[in-house]
């Protein structure tokens, strides 16, 4: 199945969370925090303005962004977990 998001929104791909801590030690499960970091898969038209134009999204398929760790609404496509953010709700681009 293939999603096209509407007006700003951005489907994200979260990416793994840490499994070892920097010390090594490897967290179970349950200690894990979501991951507030992913690879954008798909990007909306825009805002549509007042006037009728479309105001552009900063983001392009490809990109790898941060987001806010409850922002957003987590769905299941073909078994596959995906983010579904405003793009408001992204908080920056991951350059380099």
């Amino acid at each position: 199945m293939t999603l096209n998001p509407l007006d700003d929104r951005v489907v994200v791909r979260p990416l793994e969370a840490e499994e070892t801590t920097a010390g090594g030690i490897v967290l179970p499960d349950s200690a894990q925090e979501k991951p507030q970091r992913g690879k954008v898969v798909a990007v909306g038209p825009g805002r549509l303005m007042e006037s009728g134009d479309r105001c552009a999204v900063s983001v392009v398929e490809g990109d790898e962004v941060l987001f806010g760790k409850y922002g957003g609404t987590d769905i299941e496509v073909d078994g596959e977990e995906v983010k579904i953010l405003r793009e408001g709700d992204i908080l920056a681009k991951v350059v380099g």
